[in-house]
């Protein structure tokens, strides 16, 4: 039986774009080609919003292939976030910026920058965003680092996934992007000329963001619990921050004593140890209700997906923790 949805749930709409086209990329190992190749083949525009901008190989690659598309006429705009990148080297992005790609640091740490403000130290774009003629899109958890290359690869093997749309809902990245890059005061951007006059695929695609402000800032919070709620016979979701609030918590709970199969995949080994023993605190409620919880053993876990009775799924930037749901700009879709 279908639990009752609580009422501020119930409403959340879910406005589908039709005609789309969507592949999953796995690790960094598919996601940058199919990335890099996006930006060479870019006729109009190239946005980009990352957490973590490298200037190890594999941020210096896509420096080069970003300064390359404006060489040949393509506008091009990259936000970075100011801590996630904070060991970057400022000169790898002087040079995009001197090469004439528009280049904004978000929220900057160093009080000696022009737009620096002690208020905003804790609000970070932990967004993925890459948009190309507001054609093809792409999101998910992957940085622009070499630890999302494979082993053979020179990198440390990170386990994560991106998506790569193609179709009209793209241009709920695009908007997302200029959303945040208008308040963090970047220049104007042209709007590319992109038509889609015939489907890019069937598939059905929603663009849900989340924040610190806004009125959609519990988009994905919202989403995720209407269809917790709605499930009849699967809920399985991968997080590599999985601290819940009690609301998700309650609805993981509810669906695994009314007999859904509900499964969380964790990592076994973070990056960040704290979130991870912060993580147990709430395993022994949710496995009294009937809840699987696995640990990925292999390497870091980055990923945060999830497929509900295998007719919704989400993917994006978005943790089920305090920080994506209060202090960080996220997107999935």
């Amino acid at each position: 039986m279908t639990q009752r949805i609580p009422r501020r749930y119930r409403r959340v709409a879910e406005r589908f774009v039709s005609g789309n086209h969507v592949q999953l990329l796995r690790n960094g190992d598919q996601s940058f080609g199919a990335m890099l190749k996006a930006i060479a083949e870019a006729q109009q525009q190239v946005l980009l919003e990352t957490y973590w901008f490298g200037s190890d190989g594999v941020g210096r690659r896509f420096a080069e292939a970003l300064s390359g598309a404006k060489a040949r006429g393509v506008e091009v705009a990259v936000l970075y976030d100011s801590v996630g990148s904070w060991e970057a080297d400022e000169q790898m992005f002087e040079q995009m910026s001197g090469e004439g790609v528009h280049v904004l640091e978000f929220n900057p740490l160093g009080p000696w920058k022009k737009r620096f403000r002690l208020a905003r130290l804790t609000l970070r774009d932990h967004a993925k965003i890459l948009v190309a003629d507001n054609a093809i899109g792409f999101t998910g958890g992957v940085n622009l680092a070499e630890a999302w290359l494979s082993p053979s690869e020179g990198g440390s093997g990170w386990r994560d996934d991106m998506v790569r749309v193609e179709g009209p809902s793209v241009m709920g990245l695009t908007e997302r992007f200029l959303s945040t890059w208008t308040r963090q005061g970047g220049v104007p951007l042209r709007q590319p000329e992109t038509r889609h006059d015939a489907p890019a695929g069937a598939q059905n695609v929603r663009v849900l963001s989340a924040g610190p402000y806004g009125r959609h800032r519990r988009q994905i919070i919202h989403a995720y619990l209407h269809n917790i709620y709605r499930a009849k016979q699967r809920v399985w979701i991968s997080n590599s921050y999985f601290v819940p609030e009690p609301s998700v918590v309650r609805a993981l709970c509810r669906a695994g004593r009314r007999g859904v199969d509900v499964r969380i995949l964790v990592p076994a080994y973070s990056d960040v140890e704290i979130a991870r023993h912060a993580s147990r605190a709430v395993w022994g409620k949710l496995l009294r209700s009937g809840v699987h919880i696995y640990e990925w053993l292999e390497s870091i876990f980055h990923s945060k997906t999830a497929v509900i009775d295998g007719e919704w799924s989400t993917i994006g930037s978005f943790n089920l923790d305090y920080l994506s749901l209060s202090n960080n700009l996220e997107v999935n879709v």
